[in-house]
């Protein structure tokens, strides 16, 4: 061969020998991490890597636990997307047992009909699915995807694995093993001014009807968890056996009810609590627009006593508009608006120190209000959610309405708690004991003060009263309590007749991450905190509250012009003719009124073209930012493959 020829052929060789050996090297690679069950996870977070609660959870096993998968192998049962994801699954279950060295045995099976498989799948809890094929349910066409964790005389099933929850599957499947291992289940109160239980209605029943609602989601979450107790709202003294209450939305709760939970906090107690300046649900649950209006007047809950004592401040008659956080905002009939006053929170308003919240990306608000205040000596405040510096309180009635932010809003200047921690020791917020009750008067209750022979209730929990906690105890205030309804947490499908939830943010995820820290097992926080992973546009949100603040002065103006127009429309209609009466009015009055309309219409036409200017620039702004961000990594690529091509070409050229 010629050095010319050589020259020719050596860079095919090379390049013939270089593609064999990487080919060679992919395999060697690829037998030893099937071998060896080698994973390698460069996402952002490592979100397919067991995360720390998982690794603390299987140190504890110290029985065998052995894992049984069961899911339908067959090529024309099992539909394609669930095959897929049942591979996922298996692989997730082989790194636990491999993470737990050999303290977890897996065991797969392929329930086919009629087989032993079926039967050990039935019996262990997990049952088949109906198919439905062209809208028609085909019973005797069943699948399989489920695992029952079991250790010894303990067991717990997954009867349907949802590849909807896949983001929830390291949760739910450490959570099982956690129950298998500390079988016991502690018990949590719910008090509540709103049907989170869901609500009985023998009427319906007899009607055919459905019988009433279900509980909230949140409640059903807690309950797989813990031994969930309701608490009324009248109550007068929670019960020893519960070690946390939750309280949501305690709207009217007497002073001997807020007695009972001072005296709870301050024997030890922990207490979580969602206030609400504006309730979205309660205000639903009121017939009829006076209704509505009343129960909006009236204000929304709080804890006006003990947030005294506490020394922590909250106005019930503002909710929080921020538009660093606002929402789109359904209104109906197709319009679709941004509403500063529905807050969704993003890694920036979370506290990325906590434990409870560290892994949180968003949270949903609805009309939320904020604390401020000195905490009371004795007591340490933790700030676990905030407002941005350009946040504000508005008149709640405006805001309920439509108002959002108006003409009138004017921003804190600074960052507003939307969520609070207190820690320390607690006083008590009735230095004189427990209050009277609404049926007592004071003359009777001065009387028994006085008496000797004290028998009434008040007067023993008066001796029995706690003037300041014996321990420390922890109480979290959340200014928000629509966050915990249905439609503002979660997704909820049927899929194969089953009720399935899929999360939409993280406002469930912060309430069990508080449950379970407070009540004494934080390991499943971080599994549970890496649910949702939503990447969400901060610099368009601030981009987009500065363009909106641009425009706001101009809107709030065209506003007041078409208000002014109306009014003059009605001041000439009124001055021309007496109540009651039906009059023609004079010419020049109707010709004024004509004038008066069109200059009405031009300023709303003028209205509408600065809001959809405004929209477009939004929509704009966040079309070319989303290109940028799916092009741009491509684009680099490219040119720096021409440029070396180039480069190398022109450096064979010269030689």
């Amino acid at each position: 061969m010629t050095p010319t020829q050589k020259t020719k052929w050596e860079p095919l060789l090379y390049s013939g020998i270089g593609v064999a050996a990487m080919f060679l090297v992919a395999l060697a690679l690829g037998a030893i991490a099937g071998k060896f069950k080698v994973r390698l996870d460069f996402t952002e977070g490592r979100i397919y890597t067991l995360s720390e609660g998982t690794r603390a959870v299987l140190k504890k096993i110290e029985e065998p636990i052995t894992i049984n998968f069961y899911f339908t192998q067959s090529e024309t049962e099992m539909p394609v997307a669930l095959k897929n994801y049942a591979r996922r699954v298996a692989d997730l279950l082989d790194e636990y047992a491999q993470v737990s060295r050999g303290r977890i045995e897996v065991k797969k099976f392929d329930p086919a009909p009629d087989s032993d498989a079926e039967e050990s799948a039935k019996m262990d809890g997990v049952e088949g699915q109906s198919l439905t094929r062209g809208g028609i349910i085909n019973l005797g066409e069943k699948i399989y995807l489920g695992l029952a964790v079991r250790s010894v005389d303990q067991k717990v099933a997954l009867p349907f694995l949802d590849p909807g929850r896949e983001k929830l599957l390291e949760y739910d499947l450490t959570r099982a093993i956690s129950q298998v291992i500390n079988p016991q289940k502690s018990t949590l109160g719910v008090m509540s001014g709103l049907q989170v239980f869901g609500q009985f209605n023998p009427m319906a029943m007899r009607m055919g009807q459905p019988q009433g609602s279900e509980p909230w989601i949140f409640i059903s979450e807690l309950k797989r968890d813990f031994n969930v107790k309701q608490v009324e709202m009248t109550a007068e003294k929670i019960d020893d056996d519960i070690n946390l209450l939750v309280v949501v939305h305690p709207a009217n709760i007497s002073d001997r009810t807020q007695y009972a939970l001072d005296q709870f906090v301050l024997r030890g107690g922990k207490l979580i609590v969602f206030l609400d300046p504006l309730s979205v649900v309660d205000s639903q649950n009121a017939m009829g627009m006076q209704n509505m209006m009343q129960r909006a007047a009236q204000g929304g809950s709080n804890l006006e006593k003990l947030l005294k004592a506490w020394g922590i401040e909250y106005d019930v008659s503002k909710v929080i508009a921020d538009k660093t956080y606002q929402t789109r905002v359904s209104r109906g009939e197709g319009q679709v608006s941004m509403d500063p006053t529905w807050l969704m929170l993003t890694p920036d308003a979370i506290n990325r120190d906590d434990p409870a919240t560290s892994d949180l990306d968003s949270i949903l608000m609805p009309f939320a209000g904020s604390f401020s205040g000195a905490p009371a000596a004795g007591l340490t405040q933790t700030v676990l959610l905030k407002t941005s510096a350009t946040a504000g309180g508005v008149d709640r009635m405006m805001a309920q309405f439509g108002g959002g932010a108006g003409r009138d809003f004017v921003p804190a200047g600074k960052e507003l708690a939307l969520a609070i921690r207190l820690q320390g020791k607690f006083k008590t917020a009735f230095p004189d004991g427990q209050p009277a009750g609404a049926t007592e008067s004071k003359d009777e209750d001065d009387h028994d003060k006085e008496g000797e022979g004290k028998t009434d209730g008040s007067k023993a929990a008066d001796g029995e009263s706690l003037k300041e906690g014996k321990t420390d105890s922890v109480v979290v205030l959340v200014a928000d309590s629509d966050m915990l309804f249905d439609r503002f947490a979660v997704r909820v499908t049927n899929f194969l007749g089953q009720r399935l939830m899929e999360p939409m943010n993280a406002n469930l995820t912060f309430l069990q991450n508080l449950v379970e820290q407070m009540m004494g097992d934080s390991n499943l926080i971080k599994v549970r905190s890496r649910a949702v992973q939503s990447r969400p546009f901060t610099v368009v949100r601030r981009i987009q509250a500065e363009a909106e603040e641009s425009y706001r002065a101009k809107i709030a103006d065209l506003e007041k012009q078409a208000q002014d127009f109306q009014q003059k429309i009605f001041d000439l209609q009124q001055a021309k003719g007496d109540k009651g009466q039906r009059v023609i009015l004079p010419k020049e009055v109707q010709d004024d009124i004509k004038r008066l309309q069109e200059s009405e219409l031009r300023t709303k036409k003028e209205l509408k073209n600065v809001r959809k200017n405004l929209r477009k620039d939004i929509d704009s702004l966040e079309t070319r930012l989303k290109w940028i961000n799916i092009a741009a990594m491509p684009l680099l690529v490219t040119v720096a493959g021409i440029t070396i091509a180039v480069f190398k070409r022109k450096k064979t050229a010269a030689k």
